[in-house]
């Protein structure tokens, strides 16, 4: 899902990262609490009071979705669900899973923390606003404790829906998966659920905009199209993970992969292989079937055109690693989630260090439509 993450700070052991398309919903709500909320709720301050309680607005949400995921981050852990970490992305953020839930109470727990810690936190900034009107604090910073507040009771509410993959979604999921024996079976019922969710969101902001609310038409139809989007998606990839679960990669290689001498001149990798073959990625061996690593068509755009005559695929080849190679015995899955992070659609197979075979995106995707077609029940 996400492309292009910023690497913020590491915290209990999870790495928060940030999606570049949260600068764009950041702006927007900044934009939105400063020009309509604010104005509207506390009259005759200055336009730099308004932007100045828009962006702590902002910010306070930052903090709010961060402990919100951490929620789930954390009883994921403790029932032994490995994170990869916490992305916050569009339209909220999002603990990533490596695998599954284990079990249908495990889903539960972890889904129903997000809601309850909203809660809490919405709890906490209401009684700091209590405690400010009380105590005579200044009106914007009243203001931005009552909007966070409310803002994180919305955040709960919300989540509680019984549409997946919002935690309400989740909870639900994890009864029909206790009740039928079946999380495919429960996935699909609570993903459709989901998408009826994003359609209805999607009409109401369109009813918005027509009767004149244009910021607010503007959110529901946006975070509509988000649900009904992430519902599908989320089904799709259960149906990926499951289908290429224990299959091993060795059943997907391709054995004696074309291979490139790293003597080969740049100018020569091009012609005679990248344009003759239309790989964008290239095992370099050398004499004897010794494996050196791969070059990949973004190296060579790295080298100025005028020195492909004379420099060698050695000087730009790029050693083995966990983002070019994987070994035979490693389930599919782990090679499409490699291949992802990597934005790579190749990888190298080894076995005992040596070159086995190559691994496409193509190879696998092909699979997992046959499959699909075969096993899937109709829609």
């Amino acid at each position: 899902m996400f492309k292009n993450r910023i690497n913020l700070f590491r915290l209990l052991g999870f790495q928060v990262r940030i999606d570049l398309s949260w600068i764009i919903i950041a702006v927007l709500v900044a934009w939105s609490l400063s020009t309509g909320l604010f104005p509207v709720q506390y009259k005759n301050l200055s336009t730099q009071a308004y932007w100045i309680m828009g962006i702590l607005g902002a910010l306070g949400l930052f903090l709010s979705i961060i402990l919100h995921e951490f929620s789930h981050s954390l009883v994921a852990r403790r029932y032994g669900m490995a994170m990869e970490g916490i992305t916050l992305f569009i339209f909220g953020g999002m603990a990533e899973m490596t695998e599954e839930p284990s079990s249908p109470k495990a889903e539960f727990m972890m889904a129903a923390a997000g809601p309850i810690s909203s809660v809490l936190i919405g709890l906490f900034f209401y009684a700091l606003y209590v405690i400010g009107r009380q105590t005579g604090w200044p009106a914007p910073v009243n203001g931005v404790l009552a909007y966070l507040g409310f803002i994180n009771g919305l955040l709960a509410a919300f989540n509680v829906l019984p549409a997946f993959p919002l935690d309400g979604g989740r909870v639900l999921r994890s009864i029909l998966w206790g009740w039928k024996k079946n999380l495919r079976q429960a996935t699909r019922i609570s993903s459709r659920i989901g998408r009826f969710f994003g359609i209805l969101l999607i009409v109401f902001g369109v009813f918005n905009f027509i009767g004149g609310n244009f910021i607010g038409g503007m959110w529901w139809f946006l975070i509509g199209m988000f649900l009904q989007g992430a519902a599908s998606m989320s089904y799709q990839q259960l149906v990926t993970r499951k289908a290429l679960e224990g299959e091993p990669v060795s059943r997907f290689m391709k054995k004696e992969p074309v291979t490139v001498s790293p003597t080969e001149t740049v100018d020569s990798l091009v012609e005679n292989y990248i344009y003759r073959h239309h790989f964008k990625m290239f095992p370099v061996v050398e004499a004897g079937n010794k494996l050196v690593g791969c070059v990949t068509t973004k190296q060579v755009k790295e080298v100025p055109r005028e020195e492909w005559g004379h420099k060698k695929v050695a000087e730009i080849a790029t050693p083995c690693s966990d983002e070019n190679a994987i070994e035979s015995r490693e389930d599919a899955i782990k090679a499409l989630s490699r291949m992802k992070r990597a934005g790579s659609s190749r990888l190298m197979v080894l076995e005992n260090g040596r070159l086995a075979g190559v691994i496409s995106l193509k190879d696998l995707m092909e699979f997992l439509a046959l499959k699909v077609e075969l096993e899937e029940p109709g829609q």
